[in-house]
C-alpha cells in the first residue's frame, strides 16, 4: 500500500524517487529496500533508511547503509536519535550539505572546473597552468569550507615573491574565485566566496615602449630564420594591432581576401571587428598553408590549436639584446609590444586616437589616451602658449601691462 511519505507506519510501503522503501515493525522512522543483486545470508541484502521531520517540517530522509555492511534495524533507529538530537540543537546538516563540506578544492578543479573550462574556454591552458603550478600545490587538499581569505593573501606574497607579474597574480585570484563561483552554481558546495575578503591587484601595465621600424625589422627577420609560424605570428600582430589570443584564434572563415577584410571574433571584451588586410599581412596570409573554414590559420605540429606562444620569441629578444639592461617590467620587450608598436606608429603617422582605439578594439577612448602624447604637436600647443608670455624669464610687456593694471 503506498501513503503519503509523511507518515512512518509500520509494515507500510514508502516510494520515494520511485524506489520502494518498506517501513521496519516496531522501529519508528526505520525503512529497507532490498537489492535485486546483491545477496547476504542467503537472502537479498537489505539497505536501512530512516526518515523524520525537521524543525521546520520538511520530511528528511537518511541512508545509513547495508546490511552486509553491519546495519541493523536497531543501528539504524540509534541513527535516526542521533539525527533528530542535532536537528533539536540546530546543528544537523542533509546529506548533500555534509557532503559538500568536505568537497576539496581540488576535487573541484580537477573534477569539475578545469573538465569545463576545457569545453567551454577557448584559452584554457592558461587555468591548467596556474592550477598545476600555484594553486595545486597550496590548495588542493584544503577543503572549500577551509579556505580563509588569509589563505589566498599567503598565495599573493608568494607569487609575488617568486617575482610574478601582479596581471599574474590576479589571473590566479580571479581564477580561484570562478571555482567558488561555479560551485555555488553547480549546487556542489554553499558558502562564502574567500575571494571577497582579497583585494585583487591593480596592475599597472601601461607600456611606453615601442619598437622603432628598424628594430621591428631585425626582430621580424630573426624570427623568420628561427621560426616561421612564430614570425608569421608575429607579423599579424604587428601589422593588424592584434592581441596574441585573437591572432591564434583566427580560422580561414575569418578570412576575406576579396574584401580584404578579416573579422576578429569574441575579441578581449567580447565584441567582434574587422582588421584590413594591407600588403604586409596579405604576404603572411599567401605564405600559409590554406585550410577548410573551421581550422584555425596557426595550428601546432600535432594538429592541435595553439595555446602558447614559442619561447623562440623570447630567445630572439634575447639574442637581439633588445631586454638589455631594462628592469621595469613595463619596458621590457614583450609579445605584446607588437601592438603597442602598431597603435603607437599610427597615432605619429596623425591618425586620430578615436580610429586608433576602433581598430584596437577598446572599448573607451580612455584606453587609447595612453598614446596621446605621440600625436603631432601633442600638447606642444601648451608650452608654447606659456612660453610666449616669457622671454628668459622677463615678463612680456602684455604682462607687464597686466601687471600694472591689476595695482591699480
Amino acid at each position: 500500500m503506498v501513503v503519503n511519505p509523511g507518515l512512518t507506519l509500520p509494515g507500510r510501503v514508502i516510494r520515494e524517487n520511485m524506489a520502494a522503501k518498506i517501513s521496519v515493525k516496531k522501529y519508528t522512522g526505520v525503512y529497507y529496500t532490498e537489492s535485486s543483486i546483491k545477496r547476504w545470508r542467503e537472502r537479498p541484502d537489505r539497505c536501512y533508511w530512516v526518515n523524520f521531520k525537521d524543525a521546520h517540517g520538511k520530511l528528511r530522509w537518511e541512508r545509513c547503509g547495508w546490511a552486509s555492511e553491519g546495519w541493523t534495524p536497531e543501528a539504524a533507529q540509534r541513527r535516526r536519535y542521533e539525527l533528530l538530537e542535532e536537528d533539536r540543537a540546530g546543528s544537523y546538516k542533509p546529506k548533500q550539505e555534509r557532503k559538500a563540506d568536505l568537497l576539496t578544492f581540488g576535487e573541484l578543479m580537477e573534477n569539475h572546473y578545469l573538465p569545463w573550462s576545457r569545453e567551454n574556454k577557448k584559452r584554457f591552458a592558461g587555468d591548467f597552468h596556474l592550477y598545476r603550478n600555484w594553486l595545486k600545490p597550496r590548495l588542493s587538499g584544503r577543503t572549500l569550507k577551509s579556505i580563509a581569505p588569509l589563505d589566498l593573501e599567503r598565495l599573493k606574497k608568494d607569487m609575488r615573491d617568486a617575482g610574478k607579474a601582479e596581471a599574474t597574480v590576479r589571473h590566479a585570484l580571479g581564477l580561484v574565485r570562478q571555482a567558488f563561483n561555479k560551485a555555488v552554481a553547480w549546487r556542489l558546495w554553499q558558502g562564502e566566496n574567500p575571494c571577497r575578503g582579497v583585494a585583487f591587484p591593480s596592475p599597472n601595465n601601461a607600456r611606453q615602449r615601442f619598437l622603432s621600424p628598424e628594430e621591428a625589422s631585425k626582430l621580424l627577420e630573426a624570427l623568420r630564420q628561427r621560426s616561421p609560424q612564430v614570425y608569421h605570428i608575429a607579423a599579424m600582430s604587428l601589422y593588424g594591432g592584434l592581441r596574441l589570443g585573437e591572432v591564434l584564434g583566427i580560422t580561414w572563415s575569418n578570412v576575406d581576401l576579396q574584401n580584404g577584410i578579416i573579422t576578429i571574433l569574441d575579441a578581449k571584451n567580447n565584441t567582434s571587428r574587422a582588421i584590413f588586410i594591407t600588403e604586409p599581412i596579405r604576404r603572411v596570409l599567401e605564405e600559409l598553408p590554406s585550410g577548410p573554414p573551421d581550422e584555425l590559420l596557426f595550428k601546432a605540429r600535432t594538429g592541435v590549436p595553439v595555446q602558447w606562444l614559442s619561447a623562440t620569441f623570447s630567445r630572439v629578444v634575447q639574442a637581439l639584446g633588445l631586454n638589455k639592461g631594462i628592469i621595469d617590467r613595463r619596458e621590457r620587450l614583450s609579445f605584446h609590444t607588437l601592438r603597442h608598436t602598431y597603435a603607437s606608429w599610427a597615432v605619429m603617422a596623425g591618425v586620430p586616437l578615436f580610429v586608433v582605439g576602433k581598430a584596437l578594439g577598446h572599448k573607451t577612448l580612455v584606453m587609447t589616451q595612453r598614446y596621446a602624447h605621440l600625436a603631432p604637436d601633442s600638447h606642444r600647443v601648451v608650452f608654447e602658449a606659456v612660453a610666449k608670455n616669457h622671454d628668459g624669464g622677463k615678463r612680456t610687456d602684455t604682462t607687464a601691462s597686466m601687471g600694472t593694471t591689476e595695482r591699480e
